[in-house]
């Protein structure tokens, strides 16, 4: 993509958490200017230092352009600041209200023609816009953890998107230099409805003490040819994230072997949330970009 088309391209991320910093890092890594919109003082403050280590980390593994100027990073508290941007990804908690809450206000302060792009894991498109006025605007995108590692994104068409909302996030994915696959609406689309249960299958054999987790994942990368395993992988997403995700799969369709188990629970109680606590179903000595 030329560079007089990223130029042209300024993103506003609402919510600081793993993955509003990945994708914050990704464009900005890419000359795109980014206002990241994070409501919580604490986690405001340490969010330029977080993304700085993404991009270091980013630079070390070679997954960013080097002659590239950096695009500007601005932090802020206030949803104003989404004004200005040509595309709005939201990615806070997995939470029907609270992302309907912050997608609807969002709406009302960009300019029609600027697509709402809910970078949810489980909840459907559709359900989301019933609470929008303009269903058209918005679409999902899912993008993998660390975003400037994997350059495949999930993007979720529900059946009140519209045409210029798919060509504009289309173009946003091209300044980032990312692919995009495009899906249909439902629960969990293709990638989570997928793996997190089969994630939830794997915590399940290791709380029923048939094997450890090393063991599972050597079994599902060794013999299975998966690139991790499972509970790596459970650990990169977020034990907290993962869990939100299987819980919304068992409500919206039924299936119990999506609940949540045990074990999983539990971790998420005790605070051993993976890579980014240092600790989940394998330790890490320090919390990881």
């Amino acid at each position: 993509m030329s560079r007089e088309t990223v130029e042209a391209v300024s993103l506003a991320v609402l919510g600081a958490g793993t993955m509003g910093l990945g994708i914050s890092a990704l464009a900005v890594g890419h000359g795109v200017p980014v206002t990241l919109v994070e409501t919580d003082p604490a986690t405001a403050r340490q969010a330029p230092a977080a993304v700085a280590a993404h991009l270091r980390m980013a630079q070390m593994m070679n997954a960013l352009p080097a002659d590239r100027e950096r695009g500007e990073l601005t932090v802020t508290g206030s949803l104003a600041g989404t004004a200005r941007a040509s595309a709005v990804v939201e990615a806070v908690t997995e939470d029907l209200a609270l992302k309907t809450k912050v997608l609807a206000e969002t709406a009302a302060l960009t300019g029609a023609e600027v697509p709402l792009v809910s970078n949810t894991s489980a909840i459907p498109i559709d359900e989301l816009a019933g609470h929008l006025p303009d269903a058209a605007r918005l679409i999902g995108t899912h993008f993998m953890n660390p975003p400037y590692l994997i350059p495949t994104v999930e993007v979720v068409r529900g059946a009140g998107t519209g045409e210029a909302t798919l060509a504009a996030v289309r173009r946003l994915l091209g300044a980032l230099a990312r692919t995009p696959v495009v899906v249909g609406d439902g629960p969990g689309f293709v990638t989570s409805r997928i793996l997190h249960p089969m994630i939830n299958d794997a915590a399940r054999v290791v709380q029923e003490g048939t094997a450890t987790a090393e063991a599972v994942d050597t079994l599902m990368r060794d013999c299975l040819g998966h690139r991790t395993g499972p509970l790596s992988t459970a650990d990169l997403i977020g034990l907290d994230n993962l869990a939100d995700s299987l819980r919304v799969l068992a409500e919206r369709t039924g299936d119990q072997r999506a609940a949540p188990c045990q074990l999983l629970l539990d971790k998420v109680r005790d605070g051993h949330l993976g890579r980014k606590t240092g600790r989940g179903f394998y330790h890490y000595g320090k919390a990881q970009p």
